[in-house]
């Protein structure tokens, strides 16, 4: 089995099944055409760009160029975390949250997977690092983004039952228990439904592209089932320290819920 190369026809005659979208937005009267357009114009790009940025940084020998994609990776992502909120934290304090927690678990996860498990020589190679961060920074991405979404929005929805418990004695963990462990359940649905559903449903991107490459399905399967584990864990740790991160965020040291520290619903 060998590689099989793409040209650009190729690509743009698969761009042409973007008109489908195009198609359901005009009929339904959803108004996306405009955002349809950029997105699909920005992937093309971002795309495009990353390729010729990851085979540069391939042939290098410095792992600072690694690091440095990695942070940007980071710092994008958790930009990508306030803009999906509909009621955003004023200040800084959103962007440093998403960035910090996506440091945190996709630090310990590539370096778990990278080093702990595949173990390449020398283990911070960018070929296998850069990857396994981008996979899981994409899903903990997901699974942060709507737990403080979540957690934000029904905390402003409960308000009064919440005050209610802070004025009764209870501290803030405490008073937003039901509305944190809502917001923690969010988060964890959608690496809950991909477990669920691959292998059965679905053939998951990394697999598929291994078996694309010519790699052998067994061995794809291994790659696949032990990065799943591997987004599952970081995705959890993630969860959990955004919904924890969060509350404090909207409540202070004399336990009081703060909504007036957040910008008014978009």
């Amino acid at each position: 089995m060998t590689y099989v190369p793409l040209d650009v026809a190729h690509v743009a005659l698969a761009a042409t099944l973007i008109l489908i979208n195009g198609a359901v937005s005009w009929a339904f009267a959803l108004g996306l055409g405009r955002t349809l357009f950029i997105n699909a114009t920005r992937m093309t790009i971002q795309l495009a760009l990353i390729g010729f940025v990851l085979k540069w940084i391939f042939e290098q020998t410095s792992p600072l160029w690694t690091v440095a994609l990695a942070l940007v990776m980071v710092l994008v992502a958790g930009y990508e975390i306030v803009s999906r909120l509909s009621r955003r934290p004023r200040g800084i304090e959103a962007y440093l949250l998403g960035s910090g927690t996506l440091l945190v678990v996709g630090t310990f996860a590539t370096v778990f997977a990278v080093a702990g498990l595949i173990g390449p020589d020398p283990w911070y190679q960018p070929r296998y690092v850069l990857p396994i961060l981008g996979m899981v920074l994409g899903n903990a991405m997901t699974g942060i983004a709507l737990t403080v979404s979540t957690l934000l929005e029904s905390a402003a929805r409960e308000r009064p039952a919440i005050e209610a418990r802070l004025s009764l004695g209870a501290d803030r963990f405490t008073a937003m228990a039901v509305t944190l462990r809502l917001a923690l359940k969010t988060g964890l649905m959608p690496i809950l439904n991909a477990m669920a559903a691959s292998g059965v449903v679905s053939l998951p991107g990394m697999m598929s592209g291994q078996i694309l490459a010519g790699i052998d399905p067994i061995g794809a399967t291994k790659y696949q089932i032990m990065i799943m584990f591997v987004i599952a864990g970081s995705t959890a740790l993630g969860v959990v320290i955004a919904g924890y991160a969060t509350v404090l965020l909207i409540t202070d040291a004399r336990h009081r819920l703060r909504l007036d520290l957040l910008h008014p619903p978009i």
